[in-house]
């Protein structure tokens, strides 16, 4: 019978008690962080899903962990970032805007000084998709008709209320308001349950793509002297054309106006943690623009200057220092 020496035993003994430290300090070093971003068939949960992708590829050597859950969207994002829910968001940049300078209390009944800009996305075309047979040839004919406006919380939803207003219209001109999230919305359009969906997002949008594809529908300009003035008057609205043949019903280009997908945190958030995620994007950014077509004429520059206007997270902008770009 093998005998094992109480030495070798009590030197197996130390080696097994310094791993499993070794393991206990590995885990104590490990930090979870969450990243809020919208409906699933979205782009901004593609956004969330491809800056964890990239962050967790490295978390062998920083320690952190991400994940993206699906969420209501930009100001439910907001909301709950400014709560300490999460650590960081994708919005659009004029909720970002009015978030940080609470120039829309009714929806932030308080400017969120603590917001911080990490870096924008993709422009994000404000889009009308309408069923071909509804006779909705302009914004103008969506009065009367059953439209889905968005879900509360959500960006788009917030858009769509900022242009009714400003054209005078009230949720009662339509003879349906519906409030479904975007995951709902093309299954809903092609059972004829809705005429048209209002939708601001980054394409091609699966959404879209799925709703022209299984029935006809047709992408709707969206212009005017209103529109023209949101534009001139508010910085994070700009002119916007959506290329003609993206999506099945629709060979022209489609002119409307937008804003852009912005990526957001907090003063919470610590400036390693921001730095690193940071890092994973931009040091990888050949591979984060290959995840998804919207991201496909993304520039470094552009990212860290357009459409940002709460200040620069400490992390992102020591990390853009290090790569000259400031």
């Amino acid at each position: 019978m093998k005998l094992i020496s109480l030495k070798s035993a009590m030197l197996g003994f130390s080696a097994a008690a310094m791993l499993a430290g070794g393991v206990t300090t590995a885990h104590a070093q490990e930090k979870f962080v969450t990243i809020g971003t919208g409906g699933q068939t979205g782009v901004y949960y593609v956004v969330g899903q491809s800056i964890c992708r990239l962050v967790n590829r490295g978390s062998g050597d920083h320690g952190i962990k991400c994940t993206a859950p699906s969420t209501g969207g930009s100001i439910a994002n907001l909301n709950a970032i400014a709560a300490g829910e999460q650590d960081m968001g994708v919005v659009q940049s004029d909720w970002q805007y009015h978030a940080y300078n609470g120039t829309k209390p009714d929806t932030f009944p308080q400017a969120n000084k603590d917001l911080r800009a990490v870096f924008s996305v993709h422009p994000e075309p404000f889009t009308v998709v309408a069923r071909k047979d509804s006779g909705i040839k302009s914004f103008e004919d969506l009065k009367g008709k059953r439209v889905n406006v968005g879900n509360p919380g959500s960006g788009a939803r917030g858009t769509m209320e900022v242009l009714m207003e400003r054209l005078g219209w009230q949720m009662s001109d339509f003879s349906l308001a519906a409030e479904l999230q975007s995951a709902e919305q093309a299954s809903a359009l092609c059972d004829n349950k809705i005429d048209a969906i209002v939708f601001t997002v980054g394409h091609p949008s699966g959404t879209i793509k799925e709703a022209t594809t299984s029935c006809e529908s047709v992408l709707v300009e969206v212009t005017g002297p209103e529109v023209e003035k949101l534009i001139s008057e508010n910085a994070y609205y700009a002119q916007a054309t959506i290329p003609g043949g993206t999506y099945d019903g629709t060979a022209e280009d489609v002119v409307t106006f937008g804003v852009g997908a912005t990526f957001v945190s907090s003063t919470k958030a610590d400036e390693e943690t921001i730095y690193q995620v940071v890092k994973a994007v931009f040091d990888n950014f050949d591979r984060f623009k290959k995840l998804h077509p919207a991201f496909a004429n993304l520039k470094e520059q552009d990212m860290i200057t357009n459409n940002l206007s709460a200040p620069l997270h400490p992390g992102a902008e020591r990390y853009y220092k290090e790569r000259g770009w400031m």
